[in-house]
């Protein structure tokens, strides 16, 4: 199942894309489905019979979750990335929080900050859980998968390497690209494994690396999470970016007001975003 959230008659709605077209489900978001603890791979079913069939233009995704109960995202989880910053490969994953207020749709705008000029793309791999707990087992832990998605997590460089911590330039307002579909993982190689991930800037190529290569995969990413932290139906894990960010190159590229940004994961989508200038 391929589960989108968009505007229907001045309403959001969450619906299940197929072959023929999208069908509404009604107005619950995927997080309330995901905290009653309803299967997604089933409950869709419903919607392909009865759903009214409808098309949805390009400018009315909406962010494919509003309010996940947690975003944690991962650096430095694919060696050649790690080739590229000034980091060491890590022998433990990198964690850091993204909140709500930092994320946007497929289709709306990623925002360059007025105070800075080093924003920079970063395509990842979005793992969504339906169940958690503490001290997931990773022989357990890919049975905590609701499905699976694609993030630009966008990072203000400047910022981020203000201070030892990366928290700052990894949330400002509407720079977390999240959508435009939650693919199921019947549909996906277990773990979302060696799946192609490709970022294009202007219609160029500047990330290609399969899932196989990141460092910790989604099994040992939950699992070892877990060992600290609570997992919950809702939370969303964010799996690193591959080699090819701005940041690494000679000299930088950053983005700029204009640009337009696509992230493309093999069997799951590709999120759109153009990119502006914050109003003054």
């Amino acid at each position: 199942m391929r589960y989108l959230r968009f505007i229907h008659n001045g309403k959001p709605v969450l619906g299940v894309r197929t072959e023929t077209g999208v069908h509404i489900v009604g107005e619950r978001d995927l997080e309330s489905l995901l905290a009653d603890g309803i299967d997604l791979a089933s409950f869709g079913h419903g919607a392909v019979r009865f759903g009214e069939e409808v098309v949805v233009p390009e400018d009315a995704y909406l962010t494919l979750m509003q309010r996940p109960t947690k975003v944690i995202c991962v650096g430095l989880n694919y060696s050649e990335h790690i080739d590229e910053s000034p980091y060491d490969r890590p022998d433990y994953p990198t964690l850091f929080p993204r909140f709500n207020s930092s994320l946007t749709a497929h289709g709306k705008p990623i925002v360059v900050p007025r105070i800075s000029d080093s924003l920079d793309y970063e395509g990842e791999m979005a793992v969504v859980l339906k169940s958690g707990g503490r001290h997931i087992s990773r022989e357990d832990a890919l049975n905590c998968v609701a499905g699976y998605s694609v993030f630009n997590e966008a990072s203000v460089r400047e910022y981020q390497f203000k201070s030892p911590q990366w928290t700052v330039g990894k949330n400002f307002d509407d720079t977390g690209a999240f959508g435009p579909e939650l693919v199921t993982p019947d549909e996906l190689p277990a773990g979302g494994k060696g799946l192609l991930l490709e970022t294009k800037v202007n219609g160029e190529v500047v990330q290609s690396a399969s899932t196989d290569t990141m460092i910790f995969d989604v099994a040992t990413l939950i699992s070892t999470i877990s060992e600290a932290i609570t997992l919950e139906a809702g939370d969303v894990i964010v799996s690193g970016t591959p080699s090819g960010v701005g940041f690494g190159m000679d000299p930088k590229r950053y983005l700029k007001h204009g640009d337009i940004v696509e992230v493309s994961i093999e069997g799951i989508g590709t999120l759109r975003n153009k990119v502006v200038d914050e109003l003054k």
